[in-house]
């Protein structure tokens, strides 16, 4: 692959529960091209968050090499950890994550605080929201907002610090399907104008349709692609 975003060579996590080793990662090697729309699928315990885990920064790997983006992140300091999760990796979950207390652009303002990102929006990111279908609902809070518009928001405030990679988990587990369709087609939307990489757990096939390349995990490790 010529310019992989995300390299990882023979993955291996092990958790120590007791007495007992868990292995949930067991030799992974993957590639991801810069601009990509990834879905992994998986049953539960295939090591699927486990992954996402490590690649963003929230867990160490046991053996193996991770890159992502050019930063080696095998055997890096939990400062070094800090900085990729505010500039180099944006997360999207499946339970939304909003402050309550917060409008829509407040919980924006507040990854961009984490991310010292300061001064006016780029006129980019506002097109980013325009493009989500949320800049008109941006003073409102979370609890005014129906579901499908409290995930547009978790995105846009995954992308307001431009990660290189945007991890969603889920990101349609908790919407009906008219709501998961318009999320999925704005993260298809954002790949495919804006080139975001795009990595995404779902457990849903109809989901994984909308990637370019869908990665089949189990029993923490990678068993085909399609």
């Amino acid at each position: 692959m010529a310019d992989p975003i995300i390299l990882i060579r023979d993955l291996k996590k092990t958790y120590r529960v007791g007495d007992i080793d868990v292995p949930a990662l067991r030799g992974v090697s993957l590639e991801v091209a810069r601009g990509e729309f990834v879905s992994i699928v998986g049953p539960s315990g295939s090591g699927k968050s486990t992954l996402f885990h490590i690649l963003g920064g929230l867990a160490s790997p046991t053996s193996g090499q991770v890159i992502v983006d050019g930063q080696d992140l095998s055997a890096i300091t939990d400062a070094d950890r800090t900085r990729l999760r505010r500039h180099k990796v944006g997360f999207v979950f499946q339970r939304y994550n909003l402050l309550p207390t917060l409008s829509a652009m407040g919980n924006i303002e507040m990854a961009r605080h984490f991310g010292n990102n300061h001064g006016a929006l780029d006129i980019g990111f506002v097109e980013l929201l325009k493009t989500l279908g949320i800049h008109h609902r941006l003073h409102h809070k979370p609890r005014a907002l129906s579901g499908g518009e409290q995930q547009r928001v978790a995105i846009a405030r995954a992308l307001v610090n431009h990660p290189a990679i945007l991890l969603a988990d889920e990101p349609t587990g908790n919407l009906d399907t008219e709501n998961s369709d318009k999320v999925l087609t704005v993260l298809r939307d954002l790949n495919q104008r804006m080139r975001q990489t795009i990595l995404m757990i779902t457990h849903n096939p109809e989901a994984a349709a909308y990637a370019d390349r869908t990665i089949h995990m189990r029993d923490g490790k990678i068993v085909r692609e399609s």
